[in-house]
């Protein structure tokens, strides 16, 4: 499906602007390609639920990115990096629907964490569950600050987290909060997420965007190939128990 899209997407694109529609026609991914760095922004008008549409307008803009930019900066909308699933769906009482949703939100962020490009996200704001996971699945986080949450409530909410969660958290997070931030499901303030481990460093509002960008550009240039094998020399035990519970 994502290759489809990647090419429906392709035939449409124009002055490096990439759009993706959801099917109510509101647009939820855009994808600037300038100098290398694919910037690919989310913003669904409301909270960056991650959905079937929301996941599939992600893959068809990796797929653009992958193959005509160098690096990827992926930034929402201002406020709101992402507050995780779509509610509607896993609450929905079909079974089936939620796990269907949980998998291929696992597969996406498994997709961001092997990315052979550097993957820069741009945090504009809250980001919870699935939110935090696509944090921890780019190499460079970079937040704001503001009285955002940043982490995973699955705890909180009576969720036992996925297994993409669980590596992700193990790879990304600091060893000792991990009992904190992931079986007390604990949710951080911007400063505190560095401190943790959900982000690197803060920005500010004004700077975020060009500021990912420039770091996108500079990891853009580094060797790709040896970039590639680092990041999955470092990564490789994750993705394999990522990959074996997704069966990617």
């Amino acid at each position: 499906q994502s290759r489809e899209s990647g090419r429906a997407i392709a035939l449409t694109l124009q002055q490096g602007l990439c759009p993706y529609q959801d099917r109510r026609g509101q647009m939820s991914i855009t994808t600037d390609i300038h100098d290398g760095v694919a910037t690919i922004s989310m913003d669904d008008g409301k909270a960056n639920a991650v959905g079937f549409d929301l996941i599939a307008g992600l893959n068809a803009a990796l797929d653009e990115a992958e193959a005509s930019a160098r690096a990827i900066v992926l930034v929402g909308r201002e406020g709101k990096f992402s507050a995780g699933f779509d509610l509607s769906v896993l609450g929905s009482g079909d079974p089936q629907q939620a796990s269907r949703l949980v998998t291929q939100g696992g597969t996406l962020g498994l997709r961001l964490f092997r990315s052979p490009l550097p993957v820069v996200a741009a945090c504009s704001g809250h980001a919870i569950a699935m939110g935090c996971f696509l944090l921890l699945s780019s190499d460079l986080r970079i937040g704001v600050p503001g009285p955002f949450k940043i982490g995973a409530n699955e705890t909180v909410i009576g969720m036992t987290l996925p297994v993409f969660g669980q590596e992700l958290a193990r790879a990304r997070l600091r060893p000792e909060r991990l009992t904190e931030a992931i079986v007390m499901g604990q949710l951080y303030p911007p400063d505190m997420a560095v401190q943790v481990g959900y982000l690197d460093r803060l920005s500010t509002r004004e700077a975020l965007l060009q500021e990912s960008q420039a770091e996108a550009a500079r990891l853009g240039e580094l060797p790709r190939a040896a970039y590639k094998g680092n990041k999955l020399a470092m990564r490789q035990s994750f993705i394999d128990r990522i990959a074996a519970s997704l069966d990617a």
